[in-house]
């Protein structure tokens, strides 16, 4: 039987869910194919993608029947196996493809050739993209929120293959930056606090629109958020920075 905690959680999570308010946890670095555009070279390929963001996000890998996605997709159920091999293929693809390829991200801030202000600014990058999406960012959230609700071992493979290597890279170049020759708990505490301040502008989504709605609805918002986060970026490593120069710490 599960725990209160986890009950607890679970209602959460549902909750968050049904406020449709959240953007993605991790931002994806493309969105997927549309069919109605030509970028994707297959139209029902694409209309699957789709019909498996939809579907999944409000209803879960679980409840969600190879019928219901050929249908919202209005293609063969036999589709789903050719594109994809089964239902967990499908279901795979919608939810890592929109990510791209972590390894461009990473390279994109880890450059040694790189400022300061530019590895951030890079860093940055993926966390302010999202907030000019509509419909899709609030149903890639819906379902990385439903994965770890309904885990189907997805969000393991996700923080090996995209989380843990992008903490990992940051890690490094502040390294770098900070004239270290290994990191310690502190430099990660830091690398960490880095990441919160672009998590939160989606996961805490309808909290600013609650205390100040304004920011996400001024001309050039993400440009203004980008230079936010830049700003406060610098000044917690700056800080780190002097910290480390008037107290040094031991491992």
């Amino acid at each position: 039987m599960a725990s209160a905690e986890t009950l607890a959680c679970s209602g959460l999570i549902n909750r968050l869910i049904e406020a449709h308010k959240l953007l993605p946890m991790v931002p994806p670095a493309v969105r997927l194919p549309d069919a109605a555009t030509g970028a994707e070279p297959d139209p029902a390929r694409a209309r699957l993608l789709r019909a498996g963001l939809r579907l999944f996000s409000q209803q879960g890998f679980a409840a969600t029947t190879t019928r219901e996605l050929a249908q919202a997709a209005g293609v063969n159920v036999a589709a789903i196996s050719y594109y994809f091999g089964d239902k967990a293929g499908l279901y795979q693809a919608v939810y890592f493809e929109p990510m791209g390829d972590i390894d461009d991200s990473i390279a994109g801030f880890s450059d040694p050739a790189l400022t300061l202000a530019d590895a951030l600014r890079a860093y940055y990058a993926p966390f302010v993209a999202p907030l000019d999406d509509g419909e899709d960012g609030l149903l890639f959230v819906k379902l990385r929120l439903r994965e770890m609700v309904e885990p189907t071992g997805l969000w393991d493979e996700k923080l090996n293959a995209g989380i843990r290597p992008m903490h990992q890279a940051m890690v490094a170049v502040l390294c770098r930056h900070l004239g270290l020759a290994e990191p310690d708990d502190e430099l990660h505490r830091l690398v960490v606090c880095l990441s919160a301040l672009g998590v939160h502008l989606h996961l805490g989504r309808d909290v600013i629109d609650a205390v100040a709605q304004q920011l996400n609805q001024a001309p050039h918002a993400a440009a203004r958020w980008a230079e936010g986060l830049l700003r406060n970026g610098l000044a917690m490593v700056e800080q780190e920075r002097q910290r480390r120069a008037a107290t040094p710490l031991a491992g």
